[in-house]
C-alpha cells in the first residue's frame, strides 16, 4: 500500500473504492510492527481498531460518517481512553486503566476517528528525547542511533514512520515542537486554553497543552477544528471554536526572529538553514527583521523553576495509598509514602520534584517562584506587545538535530537547553508550530518554529503551509 500523505487523499481513495477503513488500518498495524525496535507504541488497540474500521466503512456507505472517517490517530501515554491504560510511561502508573476519555480523544472519536494505540513518552512528559520511559527510548525512525526528542518522541515517529495519520501529543515547554523538528513532521502546540486539558495527565497545569503531530498542514488544522473549544469539565478551557478559514493567497508578512539567539550553543547548520530562510522570505517580499528580547538569559530559568514547582504539586497525589505504585514490604506509615514513590518515580521525575518542593518550601518561595511567576507575566506581555508590531516569531525549533540515544542523558543542564527556543511560547501562552527545513543535517531533520498571537492559529497555519511551498 502506498504512503497517504493527508486526509483528503485517504478520504479521497475511500471513495473512488479504492481503499477502506479496514485496509487502512492493517496498513498501519503492519507498519507498527515492522517498526517494533523503534519502541514508538506500547500498546497497540489492533482487534478494537479494526472493529472500529468495520464500523466507520459501514458509515461511509450509508453516507452517515463524520468528519475524520479514515483519520487514524495515535495518542501519548499521558491522555485518558476510558478502560485503557494510562501509565504516564511510569512505574507509578503500571496498570491503572482510565475512568474516561479524554475530551480531545472523545470528540475525535464522535467525528469518526480511529484509535490505533498508545505511544510511549518521557515519563510524567519530564523529557526533551523520550529516554525516561519505564519502556525504554523510543528511536528515530531516520536514525535508530539518535533520539526521538521528547516529550512526545513516540507520538512524533508514529507520524514519521507511517503508522498512523496523526498524533496527539502533549507539550508544556516544547513536548510537540522538538520531536516533530527530529524527526521531519508538524507539530502544533495551540494557544493554551484552546484545548480542553481533560484526560490529560498532569505535570504543571499552567503550562500543558495538548498539541497536534501531522505529515501535513491541513490534517493538523482539520484536528483542531474538530478537539478546540470549551469544555464544561475544564475551567480553563476557552469558549473560542476554531473554524478553518478559506486558502488566500499570502500576502507581505512582517517577521522578526532574537538574533543573539542564534549563538546560545546552536549548530552551524540549523543557523545556516535558518538565515537561508531569512534570506528567501526578504526576497519574496516580506519583512525580517532582528529585535531584542531582554529576557533571553532568564526565559529557560523561570521555565523550569515554574514547572518544577507544580510538578511537585501535581504529583504529590501519587503516594502508593490515594494513587499509584504501592511498596510491597514497608514497616510504618512513613516508611510506605517513600519507598513508594522512590520505587514508582525515575531519576528524571524524582530530580523535578526534589526542587520543586524546595523552591516552594518556606524562605524561598519568594526568592524562586515569586521571581519567576513575575518574570513570566513580563515575557508574556514583552511577547504579546512583540505582535502589535510584527506577524510572526522566527527561531529554530531546537538548536540542533537529533542527538545519539544516552548522550545528554546523564547530564541534565544540558538537556533542559533543547527547549531554548521552545519555553517562551509555553510562558507566554501562545501558539507556535514546527515545520521542517529542507536542510538535514548527516541525514537528519532540523526543524523550523513559527509563533504567532494567542488564537491566531488561522494564520500560523496559513504561514507556515506557505514557507513549507517555498
Amino acid at each position: 500500500m502506498p504512503f497517504y500523505g493527508s486526509l483528503a487523499i485517504i478520504q479521497a481513495e475511500i471513495q473512488q473504492s479504492n481503499l477502506s477503513c479496514v485496509s487502512l488500518v492493517r496498513h498501519y498495524l503492519a507498519n507498527i510492527n515492522n517498526n517494533k525496535h523503534l519502541n514508538a507504541f506500547i500498546e497497540v488497540f489492533e482487534e478494537e481498531a479494526l472493529v472500529k474500521a468495520v464500523e466507520v466503512d459501514n458509515k461511509i456507505a450509508t453516507k452517515t460518517s463524520g468528519k475524520l472517517a479514515g483519520l487514524v490517530v495515535g495518542i501519548k501515554d499521558l491522555i485518558c481512553y476510558k478502560d485503557h491504560q494510562v501509565n504516564a510511561a511510569s512505574k507509578m502508573l503500571d496498570g491503572f486503566y482510565s475512568l474516561y476519555t479524554a475530551t480531545a480523544v472523545q470528540k475525535l472519536i464522535d467525528e469518526d476517528a480511529i484509535i490505533i494505540g498508545r505511544q510511549n513518552c518521557d515519563e510524567f512528559g519530564m523529557g526533551s528525547s523520550s529516554e525516561t520511559s519505564i519502556y525504554g527510548a523510543v528511536k528515530n525512525g531516520l536514525n535508530s542511533a539518535h533520539v526521538a526528542g521528547g516529550s512526545s518522541g513516540g507520538s512524533a515517529v508514529a507520524v514519521q514512520m507511517d503508522m498512523c495519520t496523526v498524533s496527539l501529543g502533549t507539550d508544556t515547554g516544547g513536548s510537540v515542537r522538538q520531536p516533530a523538528a527530529f524527526c521531519g513532521v508538524i507539530g502544533l502546540k495551540p494557544s493554551y486554553s484552546r484545548i480542553s486539558r481533560t484526560g490529560l495527565t498532569s505535570y504543571a497545569s499552567s503550562f500543558d497543552t495538548i498539541g497536534i503531530i501531522s505529515n501535513s498542514i491541513d490534517d493538523n488544522e482539520k484536528v483542531l477544528a474538530i478537539i478546540a473549544g470549551s469544555d464544561n469539565s475544564d475551567s480553563t478551557s476557552s469558549a473560542k471554536s476554531y473554524e478553518i478559514a478559506q486558502a488566500e493567497q499570502v500576502s507581505a508578512k512582517k517577521f522578526c526572529y532574537y538574533q543573539d539567539l542564534l549563538s546560545l550553543g546552536v549548530a552551524s547548520d540549523v543557523a545556516n538553514a535558518f538565515n537561508t530562510l531569512i534570506d528567501q522570505l526578504k526576497r519574496q517580499g516580506h519583512i525580517v527583521e532582528p529585535v531584542a528580547f531582554p529576557w533571553q538569559d532568564y526565559a529557560l530559568p523561570a521555565y523550569y523553576l515554574l514547572t518544577m514547582a507544580e510538578a511537585s504539586s501535581n504529583l504529590s497525589r501519587y503516594d502508593g495509598l490515594r494513587y499509584g505504585h504501592r511498596a510491597a514490604t514497608s514497616a510504618t506509615f512513613n516508611e510506605l509514602y517513600a519507598q513508594s514513590r522512590s520505587e514508582g518515580f525515575g531519576q528524571e521525575v524524582k530530580r523535578r520534584i526534589l526542587l520543586g518542593t524546595f523552591i516552594l518550601s518556606t524562605g524561598y518561595y519568594d526568592a524562586y517562584v515569586a521571581k519567576a511567576q513575575k518574570l513570566r507575566s513580563l515575557i508574556r506581555d514583552y511577547t504579546l506587545n512583540l505582535f502589535d508590531q510584527y506577524d510572526f516569531l522566527l527561531s529554530p525549533t531546537a538548536p540542533t538535530a537529533a542527538f545519539e540515544i544516552g548522550k545528554k542523558r546523564e547530564n541534565p543542564v544540558e538537556m533542559y537547553l533543547e527547549d531554548l527556543f521552545t519555553v517562551q511560547a509555553s510562558l507566554a501562552g501562545i501558539p507556535a508550530i514546527s515545520i521542517p527545513f529542507k536542510e538535514k543535517i548527516n541525514n537528519l531533520p532540523i526543524g523550523l518554529q513559527i509563533s504567532a498571537n494567542e488564537f491566531h492559529e488561522n494564520s500560523l497555519y496559513s504561514i507556515a503551509q506557505h514557507i513549507i511551498d517555498l
